[in-house]
């Protein structure tokens, strides 16, 4: 049999055992205790029977007219007959008997106590100097007999007793270790951004350093962290001054130089200075999606954060690319309308990067607060899905961006429970590739008095 891997398992087999031997134990030694004490009962009984018949037969012999004969009690009634006697003279002439004694049982005289034979326990005494002998016999069957009909009263109530105390030890057990199940449920239930410490106000004395020694583990997770995002946010914002000053100079270069080659080498350093912008604006959001807050206390509607996004991007770079389909309803929502811009701009702009030209950008934001963001171009493999959430991953090796968007998108849509699901080709279709995140609500709102749902 194999040991359980759960403590509580462990616990309520091991107690479970042990109380099963002991009882098994005490049950075996007031067995043998009792046996002792019935052999000493039944030898007292014997060894009564033959004190008190002995003077009753010598008075019924001595009075006798004949002697030498053999009287044989006749029984009042039918019944068992445990104790047998016989009693015999100096000669060994049996001269009384009972009803069912058999003459056989009886061994020759050796003197008066107790003896055993391999079926009969005898006790014998005389009278008279020894000319009167009596000799008592039980048998043994008897004794063991009465000794089985004890152990079985012993033993009959340990079968229901024992299941009863092991479903009790179990009980008691797993009521005992509650405290640390409520532990690993607490465990369990926290997301794996969650390094926040765990409460450990109820464990017992034995489990309580191993959480002190968590907590502390966590502690210090949660520092490193905060260390790793600060650095990254207080980088990225302290590099967007000297970047900007930085292009400034380099459009100023453009603007009086006359020569064509410098001019192409400033465009290049412009074009490098903005991706690196780029990429301080996506390390900021990171940051921000990691640790900044994403909930408030009060609730806006989606679709005027989702029209000021996808307006913003078209005016920039993809006028009349972009589809916006809204529900007729306020879509309203705790999540911050800033942390909602993050995820709705970052998913328009990798469609915009990565798919057809020819094809719009469909961007649905549904009532009960999906966002739903598709495009048309290739396929993308299933084995290049699961690694575009990763950070500085891109869907292809050319391929323009920071490979930060669809990171800091998974990051925030894992702090609301809402897990951003990739999936291409898109639903329906061949081709393409759609993005979708379900966002926190509170259910449908009014109908607008213009009732507007595309724009």
């Amino acid at each position: 049999m194999s040991w359980p891997r759960s403590l509580q398992g462990r616990l309520g087999l091991s107690v479970g055992l042990v109380l099963t031997v002991l009882w098994l134990l005490a049950a075996t030694t007031t067995a043998l205790i009792v046996r002792g004490e019935l052999d000493a009962v039944f030898d007292s009984a014997l060894r009564e029977t033959a004190e008190r018949i002995l003077p009753l037969a010598v008075t019924d012999i001595v009075g006798r007219e004949d002697e030498g004969v053999t009287q044989r009690l006749a029984p009042i009634r039918a019944h068992g007959e445990f104790f047998t006697y016989v009693v015999r003279d100096a000669e060994g002439r049996i001269l009384l008997q009972s009803h069912a004694a058999d003459p056989a049982v009886f061994p020759p005289w050796d003197g008066p106590g107790f003896r055993q034979t391999a079926t009969h326990r005898l006790y014998g005494d005389a009278a008279l100097q020894g000319t009167i002998r009596i000799t008592v016999a039980e048998p043994l069957d008897h004794r063991a007999a009465v000794a089985r009909d004890i152990q079985l009263g012993l033993g009959l109530p340990l079968l229901i007793l024992l299941p009863v105390a092991l479903a009790a030890v179990v009980l008691a057990v797993r009521t005992s270790l509650g405290a640390l199940r409520r532990f690993r449920a607490s465990l369990e239930a926290r997301s794996a951004r969650d390094l926040s410490e765990v409460p450990t106000g109820e464990l017992p004395a034995e489990i309580g350093p191993l959480a002190a020694t968590l907590n502390s583990l966590l502690a210090r997770l949660r520092e490193a962290f905060e260390a790793e995002r600060s650095f990254a946010a207080n980088a990225a914002h302290e590099l967007r001054t000297p970047l900007a000053g930085a292009i400034a100079q380099v459009q100023r270069l453009r603007l009086e130089t006359r020569d064509p080659a410098v001019e192409a080498r400033a465009s290049e350093i412009e074009a490098t200075l903005k991706r690196l912008t780029r990429l301080s604006e996506r390390l900021m959001q990171l940051a921000r999606a990691e640790g900044g807050r994403l909930r408030m206390a009060q609730s806006t509607d989606l679709r005027a954060a989702a029209r000021v996004v996808v307006e913003d991007i078209e005016r920039a770079a993809a006028p009349g690319r972009i589809a916006l389909t809204l529900p007729p309803t306020p879509v309203m929502s705790d999540l911050d309308p800033d942390a909602f811009g993050i995820v709705c701009r970052n998913l328009v702009e990798n469609a915009l990067r990565h798919g057809a030209e020819t094809a719009p950008v469909e961007v649905t934001l549904t009532a009960d607060g999906r966002l739903i963001v598709a495009n048309d171009g290739p396929v993308v493999q299933a084995d290049t899905l699961d690694r575009l959430t990763a950070r500085f991953e891109r869907g292809g090796a050319s391929a323009e961006g920071s490979g930060l968007g669809l990171a800091i998108v998974a990051a925030i849509a894992e702090r609301i429970d809402g897990p951003l699901v990739l999936t291409s080709p898109r639903p329906g279709a061949v081709s393409g590739f759609e993005a979708s995140v379900r966002l926190p609500t509170e259910g449908p709102g009014v109908v607008p008095p213009d009732g507007s749902t595309r724009r």
